[in-house]
């Protein structure tokens, strides 16, 4: 019972983000938990109960075209699932590769959609063992497919689990790292929704947060 209420507040936060992004502001962040991108249309799983991206990204697409970026260690199942078959969202997702990272089931490079939706999702599986340089240089490429895209809203499924030392990941990204990440997003100056998904270590996970949002809104705002 207090998980349904949780996500479903999840929900309602995320839609309240979206609206504020339609009413004129730049940028939103739904800090929410549970998280939700793992949920598909018809199953949940990976602590993940609605899938608060790809509702929030179904509503703003009545208004324009939409781009979902997961950042999180494990892969955007959820989004794909969802939007596989669409072509007025462009999902993406950068994540640890299957053979070793939940879901395990999904996330390689070969699923690009399906029907109206077939080149419109990207894949970019990576190594067990990844700094913060080497993931700059993935995140590069994504933003450049973003910007061929074209869309009017951007939103972000922000996952901190690639942290050095998070439980569930096995990268090394740092604070300058998510400071650095943020501003290169930023510089795609979209209107951007950031829904929190991933992230485990607390001691570190609100730091990480801050480094990421600072960066960005420095970017952002020059």
């Amino acid at each position: 019972m207090n998980a349904y209420l949780a996500a479903k507040w999840g929900v309602n936060c995320s839609l309240s983000a979206a609206d504020s992004i339609l009413a004129g502001n730049k940028i939103a962040y739904s800090l929410t938990r549970p998280p939700g991108h793992h949920a598909e249309r018809f199953v949940f799983g990976g602590f993940c109960y609605f899938n608060n991206a790809a509702i929030a990204a179904n509503y703003l697409s009545k208004y324009g075209r939409v781009a979902i970026l997961d950042v999180d260690y494990h892969h955007g199942n959820g989004q794909q699932q969802i939007f596989y078959e669409r072509c007025d969202v462009l999902t993406i997702s950068i994540h640890g590769h299957p053979s070793f990272a939940y879901p395990y089931f999904s996330g390689f490079k070969e699923e690009k959609g399906a029907g109206a939706g077939l080149g419109f999702n990207y894949n970019f599986p990576l190594k067990e063992e990844l700094d913060g340089e080497e993931y700059r240089a993935v995140l590069g490429k994504t933003l450049l497919i973003v910007r061929k895209f074209k869309p009017d809203y951007l939103i972000i499924a922000l996952g901190f689990d690639t942290a050095k030392g998070d439980p569930t990941g096995t990268w090394k990204l740092t604070i300058k790292d998510f400071s650095l990440n943020g501003k290169m997003i930023a510089g795609l100056r979209l209107p951007t929704l950031f829904i929190q998904e991933g992230g485990y270590r607390n001691r570190v996970l609100g730091i990480n947060a801050r480094y990421f949002m600072k960066g960005f809104y420095e970017e952002y705002i020059t």
